[in-house]
């Protein structure tokens, strides 16, 4: 699974390298995300993922990591180009809308 820094999301951010995808709860959510995060709970993912194009590549964050690899995994095995952020919401520095 490969991984990116949130100081890496953060210099990519507004480039067309990878699109965010924010598995936490709406309550989560509502504290604050990653501007322009495409937001799927963990539990739609399975029944949203079509909304993903596997031409580009996702960048999916939760709060501290852990659903978030779950996520990529379950991506990965259907054919997604995706990218774990580290450390989650609770490392991310940069603003959040």
């Amino acid at each position: 699974m490969r991984q990116m820094t949130p100081t890496e999301v953060q210099k990519g951010l507004g480039s067309n390298e990878f699109e965010v995808v924010d598995v936490r709860e709406v309550s989560e959510v509502a504290q604050g995300k990653i501007p322009g995060a495409m937001h799927i709970p963990l539990g739609l993912l399975e029944f949203r993922m079509n909304e993903l194009d596997k031409n580009k590549t996702y960048v999916v964050v939760c709060r501290s990591g852990g659903r978030s690899s779950r996520a990529t995994q379950f991506l990965e095995y259907y054919g997604y180009n995706v990218i774990n952020m580290q450390g989650g919401m609770m490392a991310w520095q940069g603003p959040t809308e």
